[in-house]
């Protein structure tokens, strides 16, 4: 093993170790001094959501960056990075079982079986979005595994739609509004964050056979990005606006865990298009357009942190509508 394997391998551990600390110890921090109440295993639940965003990112980005590879003349199609979806759909088995099991014991903390109701899950809207998420993730990872991994875009969608449905109860005002807003948010995100990783990986694979048609293939990705980015802005200020009366929004993002949470996400997204815009800038105007590589590199890192923030948001309490 080449020392250069070693650095990457080290560094990805270290990152995810990183990102681990994110939903451990967020939760703590947003609430304290709030006078909320967390839910019973707020760290765990927030930790095995960012484990199940992660899972649905890595296959989403893999397969929308294959889909912009075929619009890139000359890119060596068949050199392309391995697949990191079975392993995602693994994770994300063992992260939606572990939420399941949650949503079986009356949202609490199971200590043993005895203390889920498993067959109750049917019974529940909870219970059948949950199951919904582990089924999908078998699917995901047999489709994975087959000669079409194109037909994971359906157990992808299926999470995406649960997870939008699970995040508005029926008892919220217009709850489908908020879910369509959550589900374009979701899916714009997902691709945002696991298409840049699936580029950058594949840019270091075509590095030295075909560094123009990678260069080619993150332009094309930074245009869509761009689009992607738009969508993310207007559905996150439009969910922020339903959850937080606009003349509540300022002291509710400094007195309350969510608004807190959600300043924090605000902040990252912006050193995120920051980041962006300094790599589309190198991407015209360097010498070498591979040069964009290098704060493409800090881009993932951070929308890596977002991801982890936006599973800490979900596991915290909503703000309540003054």
């Amino acid at each position: 093993m080449s020392a250069a394997v070693v650095r990457r391998s080290v560094a990805v551990l270290a990152l995810v170790a990183l990102a681990a600390l994110i939903p451990l110890l967020g939760p703590p921090v947003a609430l304290r001094g709030t006078g909320e109440a967390a839910a019973p295993g707020v760290r765990g639940i927030a930790l095995l959501r960012t484990v199940l965003f992660a899972a649905v990112c890595v296959p989403a980005g893999e397969l929308f960056v294959t889909w912009l590879a075929r619009r890139v003349p000359g890119a060596p199609l068949e050199d392309v990075p391995r697949s990191w979806a079975p392993v995602a759909a693994g994770a994300g088995f063992v992260a939606a079982l572990g939420l399941a099991s949650v949503v079986a014991t009356g949202n609490l903390v199971p200590h043993s079986l005895s203390d889920m109701d498993i067959g109750g899950l049917y019974q529940t809207r909870d219970g059948a979005l949950a199951l919904l998420e582990v089924n999908a993730f078998v699917v995901m990872g047999l489709c994975a595994l087959s000669r079409r991994p194109a037909n994971q875009v359906w157990p992808l969608v299926a999470v995406a739609v649960a997870e939008a449905l699970r995040a508005h109860p029926v008892t919220e005002q217009s709850p489908l509004i908020g879910s369509g807003l959550t589900l374009v948010h979701v899916i714009c995100a997902t691709l945002w964050a696991g298409g840049l990783l699936y580029v950058l990986r594949t840019l270091q694979r075509w590095r030295n056979t075909a560094p123009g048609e990678g260069a080619a293939l993150l332009g094309l990705y930074a245009r869509v990005a761009v689009v992607l980015l738009a969508a993310i802005t207007a559905t996150g200020v439009w969910s922020t606006l339903r959850r937080m009366p606009s003349g509540t929004v300022l002291e509710q993002l400094s007195t309350t865990a969510y608004g807190r949470t959600l300043l924090a996400k605000v902040l990252l997204v912006v050193a995120v298009a920051a980041l962006a815009l300094w790599a589309r800038h190198r991407l015209r105007r360097a010498a070498d357009p591979l040069t964009a590589h290098s704060p493409a590199r800090a881009e993932v890192v951070v929308l890596g942190a977002v991801v982890a923030v936006s599973a800490v948001l979900t596991a915290l309490p909503v703000p309540i509508r003054w």
